[in-house]
């Protein structure tokens, strides 16, 4: 299963949009401590809507404590910012693979940058900064769920995630 990682998030509905995205497409979640607000705060909880009771979201005290879990469980580290140095389109994803997107203000540190296994970015036109977190995060799990068949109810065990009409 593929993953997605929150560095200390900044802004609680670009988190809770991210949250609400991996509840439906069947991502695990993990948000790397601390984040800037109370995951009380109902900003969060408005953009995460009932999805955060679906989603499964697992918190680390401190990017320490989350690396050292991600390792004994084998998972590879991919970091998704602007200036990744493989282009999304020629990355190749695995099966388990924890892609970690940064926070809004700040990014990641250098410790974050030496703990990944590589980073990736998304091509864009010249002279425009970068997309918004959320945004990215989804067009970086869609293709890694394209590239691994993740996507639910591919394999039929997922039906209750399909619509029918």
């Amino acid at each position: 299963m593929l993953r997605l990682a929150l560095f200390q998030p900044d802004i609680p509905q670009n988190a809770g949009t991210m949250i609400r995205m991996a509840a439906c497409l069947g991502i695990a979640v993990d948000i790397v401590e601390p984040a800037a607000f109370d995951v009380s705060d109902r900003h969060f909880r408005r953009s995460g809507m009932d999805y955060l009771e679906r989603a499964a979201v697992r918190r680390h005290d401190s990017f320490a404590a989350f690396d050292g879990w991600r390792k004994a469980e084998g998972h590879r580290l991919i970091l998704a910012e602007t200036d990744g140095a493989i282009p999304l389109p020629d990355f190749v994803f695995q099966p388990g693979d924890i892609i970690l997107v940064g926070r809004e203000s700040a990014g990641v540190t250098a410790e974050v940058h030496a703990a990944a296994e590589t980073s990736l970015h998304i091509p864009m036109r010249p002279n425009l900064r970068s997309l918004n977190v959320a945004l990215a995060a989804a067009m970086v799990m869609g293709e890694a769920l394209r590239q691994t068949g993740g996507f639910p109810g591919r394999d039929g065990t997922d039906d209750d995630h399909l619509e029918t009409r």
